[in-house]
């Protein structure tokens, strides 16, 4: 039991792995938002599911939403909506793989604005950990030479960025709303919160492509197989996660999620046919290595 953690854990990173490649290869069709959205309006149904089926196992009524609840869970999801397209956005310009090791950045933003707002401490290895993972994003963005496309170069690694920033920021929110709920155990307030929260964003979501995009809107109900395969592994891959924080430590979850870097690059060179130059690999490295650093600072 005391390891069931990591299959938890590599269960969720590979489900979302997953979510992400299919999402990512829908935006050519439906567009970014579109393509976005496909992830709450059919993870919904199944996290519908996922509730019944926690509350029949547990015996537990779905608690109460109270106002602190809900105000963190739309802050929340407005931040996923938010990441989810930049995320999405920050793939048609780099490789799948590469992306994804921008998105992992996430620990190293939370650390700097802790230091930067609150006055956190930095601690030697700390500061090591954030050279290396900027490091990284470096050498995976500027190619040689770059000169006058040097903007352009550098685009793709802050949409990557500020996406790790909304993922964090959401990841934050909703564990507030989750501690606002009065009763219940983690299983049921955290899949309680997860359906509130889908609910939240394929509302806004839906009026706002009905408003603004409706051809969009009609496509990604065309493409219902591919969107709702999406849908499942987001719902399945977000159940996965909360079991794995309720296991262990977030910082040994976040650690071993990092394993999501090998498997985008597995997908993006086997099912993509996305090359990757050898200095991206090496930023990638270096990426990986300077969270895992600071993670394990900060267990």
């Amino acid at each position: 039991m005391s390891f069931l953690w990591v299959v938890t854990t590599l269960i969720a990173a590979a489900s979302q792995t997953a979510r992400n490649a299919m999402q990512s290869s829908l935006t050519a069709v439906i567009g970014t938002v579109g393509a976005t959205q496909v992830r709450f309006l059919y993870g919904l149904p199944f996290a519908i599911l996922f509730l019944g089926l926690v509350m029949l196992v547990s015996g537990e009524s779905a608690p109460p939403l109270n106002a602190r609840a809900l105000a963190f869970t739309a802050l929340g999801a407005v931040a996923q909506i938010a990441a989810t397209a930049l995320m999405l956005a920050t793939m048609r310009m780099k490789s799948f793989s590469v992306a994804t090791a921008y998105i992992k950045m996430e620990p190293v933003l939370v650390a700097v604005a802790g230091f930067l707002i609150l006055g956190d401490a930095l601690t030697p290895l700390k500061l090591l950990a954030i050279v290396i993972a900027t490091g990284g994003v470096v050498m995976t963005s500027l190619k040689p030479g770059a000169g006058a496309a040097l903007l352009t170069e550098l685009r793709p690694a802050a949409l990557g960025i500020v996406s790790a920033a909304f993922f964090g920021l959401s990841a934050i929110f909703i564990r507030g709303a989750i501690l606002a709920l009065p009763s219940g155990g983690a299983a049921i307030k955290a899949t309680t919160i997860l359906v509130c929260s889908l609910a939240m964003q394929t509302a806004m979501l839906v009026a706002y492509l009905a408003t603004f995009d409706r051809p969009a809107l009609t496509k990604s109900f065309t493409v219902w197989r591919q969107s709702l395969v999406a849908g499942f592994l987001g719902a399945f891959a977000s159940q996965f996660w909360f079991l794995g924080f309720s296991l262990t430590t977030a910082a040994n979850v976040r650690t071993l999620a990092l394993v999501e870097v090998i498997l985008a690059q597995i997908v993006s060179r086997r099912f993509m046919s996305q090359k990757v130059a050898g200095r991206e690999l090496a930023g990638m490295a270096l990426i990986v290595l300077g969270v895992a650093v600071l993670l394990w600072a900060q267990s």
